[in-house]
């Protein structure tokens, strides 16, 4: 039996989500308690300039990751004294970070996560894993996406073939077949709500596009459609991820002028921009899942009215949920994967992800903080 908390800041930029789970070895991580702080107007500013300028000078950089340490802490705090948990009772945090570059095919691959770990294990107390994704890297894999091994703890059938589609900034999906002994596989499809976000952000200052509304009220372009998937994200095999260093404000500006559509009304690239992320995770599904029963969705996209309508009629006649259905709030997934991702890395057990990342062998990931007791 243990306790474990994690936490998640994704490439939304919405809000750290804290999930403090209860593990035990013959039943599925159980979600205790959970909670939410958004970011304050000046950090999510600065964040949002730093991801999408891909620039900064090294005293921003280094006084960022200190300060998501900070926050990080206090978000976890905040959980533990409103539910009466004391810090010792806490088996260990696994925190993901917040990505600010992604690079897994350069030379020296490589992503980047800041929330510097020492802040978080010396302000709580508690003994903290970090940095999840490089150890997978230097192992030949793409570092991301880490969450399938979850999924598979947590949602996998007997009885069904199953899809978890994880829709944050970034889309991927996990694969799981009824049949135990079939290899967990799981990728990138690309966009999720990062360009939806960015675009809307761009012409109504707003953080996102509440159940999809803007974009339901524009028309498809399909000639810019057509353009947008004719990248060659889509093209490469699996295992694959990608971020918001591809897919970004200034790709998109690029594909508007490839495709002669600088002049369409704003809301008609929202509408656009939503069937991309339908189209690209549906076509995702039917080439690598197809014999598919049931797909739950997950992540910030799942509270997107209008998304999840037209992801529904896309998959046809699979059946599309959230994965509530299936014991799980879809706001939480994430938070609770990492925290049962730190329990793996303090029991060190080895994940294998080789056709998830590619990674050419299991490995136990994450570095670790310890707390001043284990000291």
């Amino acid at each position: 039996m243990g306790l474990y908390v994690g936490v998640m800041s994704g490439t939304s930029l919405d809000a750290v989500d804290v999930a403090l789970i209860k593990t035990a070895p013959t039943e599925q991580p159980r979600l205790i308690a959970h909670h939410t702080a958004e970011f304050s107007a000046e950090l999510h500013t600065a964040l949002t300039k730093l991801i999408r300028s891909q620039q900064c000078q090294l005293l921003q950089l280094g006084e960022l990751d200190v300060q998501l340490g900070h926050v990080y802490a206090d978000t976890i705090n905040t959980l533990l004294k409103s539910t009466g948990h004391d810090a010792s009772a806490i088996d260990g945090i696994g925190c993901h970070g917040q990505t600010i570059f992604h690079s897994p095919d350069s030379h020296y691959p490589f992503s980047m996560q800041i929330g510097n770990g020492n802040v978080i294990a010396e302000k709580t107390g508690i003994t903290t894993v970090c940095d999840f994704r490089q150890r997978d890297m230097i192992n030949g894999g793409q570092g991301a996406p880490l969450v399938p091994a979850f999924h598979a703890a947590m949602f996998r059938s007997d009885s069904e073939n199953r899809v978890i589609i994880n829709i944050g900034g970034i889309s991927n999906i996990t694969i799981l077949r009824a049949n135990q002994q079939s290899a967990l596989k799981g990728f990138d499809t690309g966009p999720g709500n990062t360009l939806m976000d960015a675009w809307i952000y761009k012409h109504q200052q707003k953080s996102f596009d509440n159940e999809g509304k803007w974009a339901e009220s524009g028309r498809v372009n399909q000639t810019l459609l057509l353009q947008l998937k004719s990248a060659t994200y889509f093209k490469r095999p699996i295992p694959k991820s990608t971020g918001c260093e591809l897919f970004n404000l200034d790709w998109l500006d690029k594909q508007l002028t490839a495709a002669q559509c600088q002049s369409i009304d704003a809301e008609d690239v929202q509408a656009t921009l939503m069937d991309f992320t339908v189209a690209t995770i549906a076509e995702a599904i039917q080439q690598y899942a197809s014999d598919t029963h049931k797909i739950y969705v997950c992540g910030g996209g799942s509270k997107n009215k209008a998304l999840m309508q037209r992801l529904s009629a896309e998959l046809q006649p699979i059946a599309v949920d959230t994965t509530a259905a299936i014991g799980l709030d879809p706001q939480w997934v994430e938070a609770a994967a990492f925290a049962w991702l730190a329990e793996q890395t303090l029991k060190h057990k080895a994940l294998d992800l080789r056709q998830v990342t590619g990674a050419h062998q299991p490995n136990i990931l994450g570095a670790v903080y310890w707390s001043r007791k284990a000291s």
